[in-house]
């Protein structure tokens, strides 16, 4: 486990280190360019710049501006604050892919909570008793149910992550022993199993494995073989993490995204487009689209992880002060 150095033992200014904070700080900007541009692609119908080149007009252009205003913007800042340590940046970049991570849970505790309970009414034939035929056909759709459930219970995990200072892991962890337990009663004490309870298992397990993955990083709980590392001095374990962090851990990050978001066909843009449901149908629940996105979800946070790594391995091999303390893992 990590002990985390307190805010207060972080300066944050000292040598200036502008051009690794730029590259940390424009893959960022990528980032978030690129998920502008899949918006205004899909949502709006904002065509890529490569149209330009055939079509000069404005409406070509907007693409390529998003990109070039987010690198511009970073570059300014970034030269405007030479000073600043990469240590605070790293730890800047930490605790808002903390933040990130733990509305992402809040929000699939919710929507898996209420999406069962729906897809249970829906099973069970119950939506016409409780509802009008207006609102209990629309219960039917998916469209209607990730436009208008699904989607403002996302908001409400993020609002509540912003007052919540645990992330998360234990409650949806908690809640998948829950589920698993429901499941093994119903099936061999009542005889009655449905779809949709598997289907709330495999929505949170993937949430749990996928959004906690960066978390672990931040906590150096993956699987590495420490041979060589674990007799390396501070500077030379900062090297190894550094390189392991651009051409090992951001490179496959970003591979992963594009993957993602490269086409309107991709596959996290087709399923979250149509809202994509299983093959049970009705009989299940309505996440599939979601856990697609989940993916991507993974890609974003780790590739934030790796660049706040990156930023603080290389505040190691500069001596930095504030380095975080790593306790050994007991087993």
């Amino acid at each position: 486990m990590v002990s985390s150095t307190p805010t207060s033992q972080i300066t944050l200014d000292g040598q200036p280190a502008v051009l690794v904070r730029t590259i940390g700080w424009l893959t960022l900007a990528f980032l978030v360019a690129f998920l502008i541009n899949n918006i205004l692609l899909l949502g709006f119908g904002v065509p890529s710049g490569r149209e330009f080149f055939s079509d000069p007009s404005i409406k070509n252009l907007i693409q390529p501006l998003v990109y070039v205003i987010s690198f511009l913007s970073i570059i300014y800042w970034v030269n405007r604050t030479p000073n600043r340590t990469l240590r605070s940046d790293a730890i800047q970049i930490t605790n808002f892919n903390t933040y990130f991570i733990r509305a992402c849970f809040f929000s699939v505790l919710f929507v898996g909570v209420v999406d069962a309970s729906i897809a249970w009414l829906r099973v069970e034939s119950l939506l016409p008793v409780l509802f009008n035929e207006t609102v209990a056909s629309a219960l039917l759709r998916s469209s209607f149910i990730g436009t208008m459930i699904h989607i403002p219970l996302i908001i409400l995990g993020f609002i509540i992550a912003l007052f919540s200072r645990t992330l998360g892991f234990f409650w949806l962890a908690l809640m998948i022993v829950g589920a698993e337990l429901l499941i093994v009663i119903s099936r061999f004490v009542f005889s009655y199993e449905q779809s949709l309870m598997g289907d709330l298992v495999r929505y949170w397990y993937a949430a749990l494995f996928l959004f906690a993955s960066a978390y672990t990083l931040l906590q150096e709980g993956h699987v590495r073989v420490d041979i060589l590392y674990s007799g390396f001095n501070s500077r030379k374990k900062g090297k190894v993490n550094a390189y392991g962090s651009v051409f090992l851990g951001m490179m496959t990050a970003i591979t992963i995204f594009l993957i993602c978001l490269w086409s309107k066909q991709a596959i996290v843009n087709s399923p979250v487009m149509n809202f994509e449901v299983t093959q049970t149908g009705t009989a299940g629940m309505y996440t599939k689209y979601q856990m697609a996105a989940f993916l991507l979800i993974f890609a974003i946070t780790m590739q934030i992880q790796f660049v706040s790594s990156f930023l603080e391995s290389v505040a190691d091999i500069r001596n930095e002060p504030g380095k975080r303390e790593v306790a050994p893992i007991s087993h």
